[in-house]
């Protein structure tokens, strides 16, 4: 399997598990419970989404680059997944 397409899963599957605050000045905040540290805000849903995915992203990346343990959402493990230095 290429590891393009694991990592694409893994991205959609861990922002199904998001979850989302409206505060009282109608801006955003989300996280991603099982991947400490990944948040993000936006001063509207979409803007706080897209901002959440990039976070998850490098979070990722540097993750896996660093050797961390990674989550695992819907059967997809991203051992053994390399990335480019």
């Amino acid at each position: 399997m290429n590891s393009d397409c694991i990592l694409t899963d893994y991205i959609d599957r861990a922002m199904r598990e998001a979850t989302y605050d409206k505060f009282q000045d109608g801006s955003f905040g989300g996280q991603i419970p099982p991947c400490k540290g990944v948040v993000a805000f936006g001063s509207t849903l979409a803007e706080c989404q897209q901002a959440l995915q990039s976070t998850l992203e490098d979070w990722l990346c540097l993750g896996i680059k660093l050797g961390h343990t990674i989550p695992v959402f819907a059967d997809i493990d991203t051992k053994g997944v390399l990335v480019s230095r």
